[in-house]
């Protein structure tokens, strides 16, 4: 699974900071940190290329190749592995990330201006409701409802020190990657290698070969509701059928999420975002952790290859053995973008930029374009098309992100979901347009 958030954005009111007859308004423009914004809109784009093979074929297909419905040659098959080192969970760790230092910043304002921990529980509320929309309505690949959830969690935990947040992430996160590759290994060794051929085993390996079928059934019932057009049954099939997924998964999902929010809490509060770290030492950690983990992935997804992109192998890879240098990548990447942002000022970056102030706005927004392309009742395009050609669709998209998010906050303050969650979350009428 992939996807989510943009929800860390910082609010856009520009009012001082002082202003004592708006105790509780959104922070002022001159108050957000650029880096933030321009990781967030990367992050944003690179989320929508993790997440299009989910959109445009059977969820199953995000990691599993046979579950295409379109054909998946040897160039698809390399595009895997490329996908796999570069995209792959690093973006949900960006995403993470900020949103962790979202909710320490968001915090860090609210409390200048006289209010409590209730103004971040009131806005998670307000989260897991656009979350829960956006599963059942929209795509099953929301994360925004994990995020919430979660940042429940984190709200307690944002008056500790930055020492204890920092230490408690890290080891929170070693113990989550060992569990995940403690759970996701003992499949693979039963379902896909020798170790599974003897008596003994023959029950446990059915129970996963019956798994298995399950969840490919699991897409093909899926599919055909999307290819009928009948949106209605669509909806239906989440409600009745897939509704206990959002409060099953948050538990699984939570031993990786729950720590990188917390990482991201210490690491704001630490400067690593504001540029309080050695720019050298940042550029150089960032390098070792961005090739050094490149290369593991790069190892991993390699002998998944070689060992015929089999299911448990596969889910082994992406879930159970992935968890440390995905964490190398993402905190690397995080650093490299602090540091060359700074020097990024042409046209291109403040798109970017634009598109991270928007991000909440084109992370649901891009999931209900995405209807209108592969559904059956709109373009119907669902399992029609290749990878190449879905990163074809995901380059448009990502175009069109970058082409109304700087034109539209020239002119309004917030992008239209941002206004609303912020409106939701004070209980007022913000003024939209500038």
């Amino acid at each position: 699974m992939s996807t989510v958030e943009q929800s860390g954005s910082v609010p856009i009111e520009e009012v001082p900071l002082d202003a004592p007859e708006t105790p509780l308004a959104p922070a002022s423009q001159g108050e957000r940190i650029g880096s933030l914004d321009f990781i967030r809109g990367i992050a944003v784009m690179g989320i929508l290329v993790a997440n299009i093979v989910a959109f445009g074929q059977p969820f199953q297909a995000y990691m599993y190749p046979d579950a295409f419905l379109s054909e998946h040659g040897p160039v698809s098959d390399w595009l895997l592995v490329a996908q796999f080192v570069l995209i792959d969970g690093k973006m949900r760790a960006l995403f993470t990330l900020l949103f962790g230092a979202g909710l320490y910043l968001f915090m860090e304002r609210a409390w200048q201006r006289g209010a409590t921990r209730w103004l971040q529980a009131r806005r998670l509320f307000f989260l897991i409701l656009f979350g829960m929309i956006h599963f059942y309505l929209i795509w099953m690949g929301d994360i925004l409802f994990y995020y919430a959830v979660i940042g429940f969690a984190i709200v307690g935990c944002l008056k500790w020190s930055a020492k204890a947040q920092l230490w408690t992430a890290l080891i929170g996160y070693v113990f989550g990657a060992l569990l995940y590759a403690a759970m996701l290994s003992v499949p693979y060794f039963v379902a896909e290698t020798s170790i599974g051929e003897g008596e003994q085993m023959a029950p446990m390996r059915a129970d996963l070969d019956q798994g298995k079928a399950e969840a490919l059934a699991d897409g093909a019932r899926e599919t055909a509701l999307v290819e009928s057009g009948d949106y209605a049954g669509f909806v239906m099939n989440r409600v009745t059928e897939d509704w206990f997924e959002p409060l099953v998964n948050v538990f699984f999902v939570g031993f990786e999420l729950l720590p990188l929010m917390l990482l991201g809490v210490a690491l704001y509060r630490l400067g690593f975002f504001s540029g309080s770290f050695s720019s050298r030492k940042m550029r150089m950690w960032g390098w070792i952790g961005l090739i050094v983990g490149a290369v593991w992935h790069l190892a991993l997804v390699l002998w998944a290859k070689q060992d015929g992109y089999t299911y448990y192998g596969l889910l082994a890879v992406f879930v159970g053995w992935s968890p440390i240098p995905r964490l190398m990548m993402g905190l690397a990447l995080a650093a490299l973008l602090v540091e060359y942002s700074q020097g990024w000022t042409g046209w291109l970056a403040q798109r970017v930029s634009a598109a991270g102030r928007a991000a909440f706005t084109n992370y649901l927004g891009t999931s209900i374009v995405m209807l209108f392309v592969f559904h059956g009742w709109a373009l119907g395009l669902f399992g029609q098309l290749n990878r190449p050609q879905l990163y074809l669709v995901t380059i448009l998209t990502c175009i069109v992100m970058l082409a109304w998010s700087k034109p539209w906050l020239e002119r309004y303050r917030y992008g239209p979901l941002e206004w609303l969650w912020r409106c939701l979350t004070y209980g007022k009428l913000f003024p939209l347009k500038r």
